[in-house]
């Protein structure tokens, strides 16, 4: 039997490609030696609904950890109360950790009293934009431990758990925050060279000069019709001629209902120019070889929580430009007089998307093309009333196009090769040193837990 002890982790499926799926797979892999697992997977429609899967044997064949336990119960939607009862009671974990958006799970935290009657409650947090989410404290008080996705982040829970100026509003003395910095594999994510044969199938057996990369969820946040439109206008820039050897790869789903039908997009408005779609579900190392393949990968995304598709192709060694805005913030590798800004400089910083205060202020490494939004507006919803839209200018975006695209050849690679080593020995972008500070955060966390009573009874004097 084994003497780790075992988490409860409730976030996306770590069997699908999204974002918060892959890397919840990731921090599963990098703490086998040290946790056990039982994951919910949730947020999409199952044909296993409610039936618990082992994925041991397969984790101890790709882990090499001989006692690795990882179990997951797949789920239609976010689960429920009941559900979670009837876990604890038969799974018996020491710990539960959270990783998604808190509104998918506000039943999570309806429930913390009876949780943390047992063992805490560990958030993983991906909040990316201001002004700081007051709406969020009241999740946030309900855990034990926060972890911070990214520089900026850490900033906004750090002031959220200091407010004192309301009454209700007082810092719990057992509450803890990290900055778990969102890693990258290292070791799947790497310079290679990529067969003909894949990149003849990618691009329908075409040669180009250069490859513009884009990989999102075709939603209107990730903007990608704003990039189809830059692309336009990059090429009128560069001329015909250039423009028949360039193209913009976009690995996504062409059409989508939270997004819009790119094909027409880019027939109707970009008929002269290279625009091609990878549909075809990719392994990792197939999406490492694309990343390979591109000159420079785009993320010009608003309120990103951190971008995992720009930190991977800086991984493979493959420039950027990106939006100035969340946890895109932390791969431009931006220094004031010299130095890295910590995530401490968060705290009073906040965030430098406005353009403003920080663009002649701050420099950034070579790998990187900051954009930053001319302009906010202010969006949101009933459970997201307020966050920023940063928005870029799309010419800017064709300028900084053609920037990158003027730029030598072995310096662009160079510049990408600098990005991979500033990543894993500056700036602790590496999935092993996420992993690391998990365990961190963890372990504190079970040092410090002090089980609550339900019910506290007060003596009226």
């Amino acid at each position: 039997m084994s003497k780790k002890k075992k988490i409860l982790l409730l976030s996306d499926d770590m069997r699908m490609s999204s974002g918060i799926a892959t890397m919840s797979k990731a921090l599963v892999m990098g703490t086998l030696n040290e946790y056990d697992w039982f994951q919910v997977g949730a947020a999409i429609k199952h044909p296993d609904k409610g039936k618990v899967l082992d994925l041991s044997v397969d984790m101890q064949k790709r882990t090499g950890v001989e006692d690795a336990s990882v179990k997951i119960l797949p789920w239609n939607g976010y689960g429920n109360a009941d559900l979670l009862r009837q876990i604890m009671n038969s799974e018996k974990p020491d710990a539960i950790l959270h990783f998604t958006d808190p509104r998918y799970w506000t039943w999570l935290y309806d429930m913390e009293h009876e949780i943390r009657e047992t063992c805490p409650i560990l958030y993983y947090t991906i909040w990316d934009d201001l002004p700081d989410p007051l709406y969020n404290r009241n999740y946030y008080e309900s855990c034990d431990w926060l972890g911070a996705i990214s520089r900026q982040t850490y900033g906004i829970v750090s002031r959220l758990t200091s407010l004192t100026d309301k009454p209700t509003w007082k810092p719990h003395s057992d509450w803890q925050v990290s900055y778990v910095p969102h890693g990258i594999n290292e070791n799947e994510y790497k310079p290679t060279d990529v067969p003909s044969d894949f990149r003849n199938k990618i691009l329908a057996g075409k040669e180009y000069d250069f490859i513009f990369f884009w990989s999102n969820r075709n939603i209107r946040r990730k903007q990608p019709s704003d990039v189809i439109m830059a692309f336009k206008g990059f090429c009128d820039k560069i001329g015909k001629d250039k423009a028949s050897k360039a193209v913009l790869l976009m690995h996504t789903t062409p059409s989508d209902q939270n997004g819009t039908d790119l094909p027409k997009v880019a027939e109707t408005l970009a008929p002269d120019c290279n625009v091609v779609f990878s549909t075809a579900k990719l392994s990792t190392e197939q999406l490492n070889f694309l990343y390979n393949m591109a000159d420079c990968t785009v993320n010009i995304a608003g309120n990103e929580g951190f971008g995992l598709t720009t930190a991977e192709s800086v991984m493979a060694g493959t420039p950027i430009i990106v939006n100035v805005t969340g946890g895109l913030q932390d791969q431009c590798g931006f220094k004031v007089d010299g130095k890295y800004l910590t995530a401490d400089d968060y705290i009073k910083i906040g965030s430098l998307h406005k353009w403003r205060d920080w663009e002649d202020k701050v420099t950034w490494g070579e790998w990187a093309t900051p954009i930053w939004s001319r302009a906010q507006s202010l969006t949101g919803s009933v459970p997201t009333p307020y966050i920023w839209d940063d928005k870029i200018d799309v010419i800017e975006l064709s300028e900084k196009m053609e920037k990158v695209y003027n730029t030598p050849t072995e310096e662009l690679k160079k510049n990408g090769l600098e990005g991979r080593r500033a990543f894993i020995e500056d700036m602790g972008l590496s999935q092993s040193n996420m992993c690391q500070q998990l365990i961190n955060g963890v372990e504190s966390t079970f040092k410090n837990f002090k089980p609550r009573k339900r019910y506290e009874l007060f003596k009226i004097v």
